[in-house]
Formats: C-alpha cells, sequence, structure tokens
C-alpha cells in the first residue's frame, strides 16, 4: 500500500498511525484555523479539517489525503489551544473536576471519493491536584494542545470515566480510518 498523506504536523497523529501500522508521509497543511467563526465545536472541526484536507490536495491530488481537527469543550464554549502558561491553567482549571468532551473531525480523500467523520470522546475528570497541575504548566507539554489536554498523559491521571475512544481525543480516530480504507465502496 502506498503511504498515506497525514495532513497534520503532529507527532500525536504520527504516533497512532504508526501504532496502527499505517504506513504514512507527514506534510503540514497551509490552513488558517483562527478564520474560523464559530463557537459550536462540531462546525469547527469540521471546517478546520476540510480546510486543511483541501490544502493538502493541491500538492496530493492523486494520493490518500487523511487531515484532521481536534477541539476541547467543556459544553459551553471551545477550549482552545493556550497562548499562555496563564491562559493555560485557567482552560485547566475549567476541566477540573468537570466533564469535558473532545471532538475530533476528520476527512479522507480516497480514489475522487470523500469520507467525513466527527468523532467525540467524553471525560468526567476528579479534581486535578494543584502540584501535579503546576508541574504540568511549568513542562509546557500543553503547548499546542487542544484546551492544553492530554489524555494519555497529565490529564490521563485524573479521569474518573471515559466514553468514547483515547484514539479520537488523541486526534485522530483510527478505528474509522481503518474502515475507511479497507473498504471498497464510495464516500458521502
Amino acid at each position: 500500500m502506498e503511504p498515506i498523506i497525514l495532513c497534520s504536523s503532529s507527532p500525536t497523529r504520527a504516533k497512532l498511525l504508526k501504532e496502527a501500522g499505517i504506513p504514512f508521509q507527514q506534510f503540514t497543511p497551509q490552513f488558517n484555523e483562527e478564520k474560523i467563526a464559530t463557537s459550536d465545536g462540531y462546525r469547527f472541526v469540521v471546517e478546520a479539517s476540510y480546510g486543511k484536507l483541501k490544502s493538502c490536495l493541491e500538492k496530493f491530488p492523486n494520493r490518500i489525503v487523511v487531515s484532521a481537527d481536534t477541539i476541547v469543550t467543556d459544553g459551553r464554549e471551545i477550549l482552545r489551544k493556550a497562548k499562555s502558561r496563564e491562559e493555560a491553567r485557567e482552560i485547566l482549571l475549567k476541566q477540573s473536576g468537570n466533564q469535558i468532551k473532545i471532538v475530533t473531525g476528520m476527512w479522507v480523500s480516497k480514489r475522487g471519493h470523500l469520507f467525513g467523520r466527527v468523532e467525540e470522546t467524553i471525560y468526567q475528570f476528579t479534581p486535578f491536584d494543584p502540584e501535579d497541575l503546576e508541574e504540568f504548566l511549568e513542562s509546557g507539554e500543553w503547548k499546542g494542545k487542544a484546551g492544553a489536554c492530554i489524555v494519555e498523559g497529565f490529564c490521563g491521571k485524573f479521569i474518573e470515566w471515559v466514553k468514547g475512544c483515547q484514539s479520537t481525543a488523541m486526534g485522530l480516530p483510527v478505528e474509522e480510518l481503518k474502515k475507511i480504507l479497507e473498504e471498497n465502496g464510495k464516500g458521502c
């Protein structure tokens, strides 16, 4: 199988594909998601991931191209990528002891067919330990992460319960991607 084009610079998405055994090449899309003007998280991930897909299809029109975008929401607002340590603290404190949804939109272009998916994973967190939170903020690992949340890292210690797939929360629903890659049918 020819490697797919992963239209993302995310090391986490690359790790998910490696672990799933899906050969890929990574390409950074030229799409500014900051111009998307919606407060609806589901619409945001659909628009952002589609914009990234279109950007990559210009360069790789005859390849299997996969794009994705992920947001975190507390049910009231989209918890975006923090721009500062203080903003990361504010965002994480909104999640501490509360329920969040991590929503990932994914588009796949395959042999002239388009497949779109929106998946969500719901987490209930216990209150974050203040010392652990300070250590995490100091580490800078929150940088570039939707909602400053890393469920496979810091936030994972505080999961009370979860409904959904961890790969969706990490930014690429590989279970759905595998189904699409194995399908011979048409997309939507």
